[in-house]
């Protein structure tokens, strides 16, 4: 599957190594019918303040504010989809791609206290 304009857009400002893995995945990507496509990469302090507000985040201590996190949505058919089981089909197409191409990464729907199934992002200790 090919990335949206819009979804290159969303990838600027983010971490090389975590773009790469997200454009291994697209280009791996085998299933017609499903895809995804980027929601979010880099995020202003304001949007994380917001977000955190709205109860979308937990932290103000954001992975996207430094660029080393990206939010990806499932899609059905080109519609955005909020399924569950689509995010662990994506989820298991993102580590996948991101093992082929050597990047550690943190899958958001692993953690235990809040699952966020679009959350990808590069682990703290290895990342500055």
């Amino acid at each position: 599957m090919n990335l949206t304009k819009t979804s290159l857009a969303r990838l600027q400002g983010v971490h090389p190594d975590l773009v790469r893995a997200v454009k291994r995945a697209a280009a791996d990507w085998k299933d017609p019918d499903t895809g995804f496509i980027v929601t979010q990469g880099l995020r202003t302090l304001a949007e994380q303040k917001l977000l955190k507000a709205k109860g979308a985040s937990k932290t103000l201590n954001s992975r996207h504010l430094t660029g080393h996190a990206v939010d990806l949505a499932a899609t059905v058919g080109g519609a955005v989809r909020w399924d569950w089981p689509l995010y662990d089909k994506l989820a298991k197409a993102m580590k996948a791609a991101a093992k082929a191409e050597k990047v550690p990464i943190t899958w958001g729907g692993d953690w235990v206290n809040f699952k966020d199934g679009p959350h990808f992002e590069l682990p703290r200790n290895l990342y500055k």
